[in-house]
């Protein structure tokens, strides 16, 4: 229930960034019912959507630490619910700039409430992997927004096909609502702002249930605090605990998001402009970018589990150096225009393959480190800053990179992605933290700990 009503959010922001990139070329030309160019699509309205995103992370990612994660997972969905709905009848472009700023601004609320909650429901010695393939579920919804869009782009008329892309996110987006409305508050949220008898409820609830399910008698827990209740925690506190508490962390998680980001919003935004501009693809883009969607979503997948068995920092900094590394070697190719539109794609696939496992612990990592109060906040924080730095820079400089045509101007943008994933990587090397199967408060003590 909880992987079902709370981690598909990521399938729907893969749906979205994909449908948008797949559509540029469409809804550039004349009779789309939109006068609006190819690089406004993959750049503007790719930058507006994720300052959005960035914007929403910092509101509803304050809301929930102050009033419960439930609230705003639901207030969330019915924020991008609308928004997706409003672009589908865009009649201008300024109005598809605004509801693209708004479909994020109910996304990136989405990441602060989801994320938290998650990790307070996981068990430890399961929560890297479980997080990890939750996050790289992003891309089952990438692989399906590109295979949509195929259809939709040649068997539909031009000024319709795209409208119906959109429509889809919001059948899906309803349908993950009406899941979402059974999935419980976190007891750790409920205790700590003074809801004690409401948390007992909970968890008792959970325990009687798997002892009748399994008939086995659970041992009581070996550890145990005390909890100063409040009411809320003031945004101060939250920021003197990030920078003067944790100054090596707050580094740390800037560092994995904003290489992250800029890699990953330059390639799902610009990709199909890639092929239009380089390989003359058209309206078979998805094909493309389901592949490398695909891919991934293997590497979370495949090595998600490494990571709590390996551990945190080899996994974390293995993988966005090894991406890095293998992107500069894409790069090399590309500007020696030895490669066509298909091992292009088989290039980015493998690339991808690693970057998407260590992309999605940068979510797992910020969510980790910091104390239970501040978590839906930090999470908020890394993803708007780091996202704002490296994710409206790339969609804008990719963008223009390869309107110029020039392959050697579009290996450069290859080149400034595969840099920032190397530099995240030796950042993680040294600042890193052993996370792998502690309890939560282990990692880091909650503000609210009281003298025993």
């Amino acid at each position: 229930m909880v992987i079902i009503g709370l981690g598909t959010v990521w399938i729907l922001d893969g749906l979205e960034v994909t449908i948008v990139g797949n559509l540029s070329a469409q809804l550039a030309k004349e009779g789309s019912g939109l006068a609006i160019t190819q690089a406004q699509v993959a750049g503007t309205a790719a930058a507006l959507y994720v300052a959005g995103a960035c914007m929403g992370a910092l509101f509803f990612g304050w809301l929930t630490d102050r009033f419960g994660r439930k609230k705003m997972f639901i207030i969330t969905m019915v924020v991008y619910l609308v928004a997706t709905a409003a672009t589908a009848f865009s009649f201008s472009a300024w109005w598809f700039f605004l509801f693209r700023f708004l479909t994020g601004f109910g996304i990136g609320g989405e990441y602060a409430a989801i994320n938290s909650a998650i990790d307070e429901l996981i068990p430890s010695r399961h929560r890297g992997r479980i997080d990890i393939i939750i996050n790289g579920s992003y891309w089952l919804g990438a692989a399906g927004g590109a295979l949509l869009t195929v259809p939709l782009l040649n068997h539909l008329p031009l000024n319709i096909g795209w409208r119906v892309a959109f429509g889809m996110g919001v059948v899906l987006g309803l349908v993950i609502l009406l899941v979402r409305r059974h999935v419980p508050e976190s007891p750790r949220w409920l205790f700590i702002h003074g809801r004690d008898e409401e948390a007992e409820g909970l968890v008792d609830g959970v325990e009687k249930r798997i002892e009748r399910e399994k008939g086995v008698e659970l041992d009581e827990p070996s550890q145990s605090m005390t909890i100063h209740q409040r009411k809320s925690i003031g945004f101060g506190r939250i920021a003197h605990t990030m920078v003067a508490r944790y100054p090596k962390r707050t580094v740390l998680g800037l560092s994995l998001f904003i290489g992250q980001a800029f890699l990953y919003n330059a390639i799902t935004f610009g990709y199909a402009q890639i092929l239009s501009t380089f390989f003359g693809i058209q309206t078979e883009t998805g094909y493309y970018f389901a592949v490398i969607a695909v891919g991934n979503f293997l590497g979370p997948l495949l090595l998600g589990r490494f990571f709590d068995t390996i551990g945190r920092i080899p996994m974390i900094s293995g993988t966005y150096i090894l991406s890095g590394v293998l992107l500069f070697g894409t790069a090399w190719l590309f500007d020696q225009e030895v490669l066509t539109a298909t091992t292009l794609t088989a290039c980015w696939c493998v690339v991808l393959f690693f970057a998407s496992a260590g992309a999605s612990a940068a979510y797992l990592t910020v969510s980790e480190i910091f104390p239970m109060e501040t978590r839906a906040m930090a999470i908020a924080f890394f993803y708007s800053i780091g996202t704002f730095v490296g994710g409206v820079s790339g969609p804008l400089i990719f963008a223009n990179l390869v309107e110029s045509g020039r392959p050697g101007d579009t290996a450069l943008a290859f080149c400034i992605g595969a840099s920032l994933m190397v530099a995240a990587g030796l950042v993680e090397l040294f600042l890193g933290v052993k996370a792998e199967g502690r309890g939560l408060e282990d990692i880091a003590e909650p503000l609210s700990t009281a003298p025993s």
